[in-house]
């Protein structure tokens, strides 16, 4: 493993991170595909974890054909989404409470940073109990490139006041993994989607399996700082 600098900030990713809501996006866009006479592989789904919305529909029609009508598709996918998430809410992932505690505990600043438009990550945040949790929120209405443009993760680290150096990264998609390197942020990959993606395994500092190991790895370098 590659050394880690020392973090004064932890920056979060949201969906696949935080929150479990990837499997109901991947569940919206199959029965979307579906009602239109398509058919969409799961694996072909989890391939656009952390993807910005215009290369998902880019990499849709790419896989479906030139005839497929992505504004059906995303009327009927979010129509889908939005029963299922006023239903059942979003469940927060493993770990997170811990994890919040301790970055409570150390008084780290932390925030959020999310290739989701900011109504978006609000609604999806609203929807698992978590609105006011994040007083630093930086979507990809806000900033020129998504991820894995380093964008994101400058703006967040500026916002946060903290040199990107010394922001450690927490994501859950090679794509984000890829934008935490690219602002040259230390960066722990906790894949959402397993196998976990090799070069991303390759690029992170740390691999880990879910947010309670990353808390566990944040109290131990705070007790032996690296």
């Amino acid at each position: 493993m590659k050394p880690t600098p020392r973090f004064r900030a932890v920056i979060l990713d949201m969906d696949g991170l935080v929150l479990d809501s990837e499997a109901g996006y991947f569940t919206a866009w199959q029965l979307a595909a579906e009602a239109m006479g398509y058919r969409l592989s799961r694996d072909f789904c989890e391939s656009l974890s952390g993807t910005h919305g215009s290369v998902i529909s880019q990499r849709l029609i790419e896989y479906l054909g030139a005839d497929f009508d992505i504004d059906d598709f995303y009327r009927l996918s979010g129509q889908f989404w939005r029963e299922r998430v006023e239903l059942h809410g979003i469940p927060v992932k493993n770990g997170f409470d811990e994890l919040l505690r301790c970055l409570r505990a150390y008084g780290l600043p932390y925030a959020l940073a999310t290739n989701s438009r900011r109504v978006d990550a609000e609604y999806c945040l609203a929807r698992a109990g978590l609105s006011e949790v994040f007083s630093v929120i930086v979507s990809r209405d806000e900033v020129a490139n998504p991820k894995p443009a380093a964008d994101v993760f400058v703006k967040t680290a500026e916002a946060l006041q903290v040199k990107q150096q010394h922001c450690l990264v927490l994501e859950d998609s090679p794509i984000g993994v890829a934008a935490a390197n690219a602002a040259c942020c230390p960066c722990i990959f906790v894949p959402s989607c397993l196998p976990a993606d090799m070069h991303a395994s390759r690029l992170a500092d740390f691999v880990m399996r879910d947010l309670a190991e990353v808390a566990d790895f944040i109290s131990a370098a705070f007790c032996h700082p690296l």
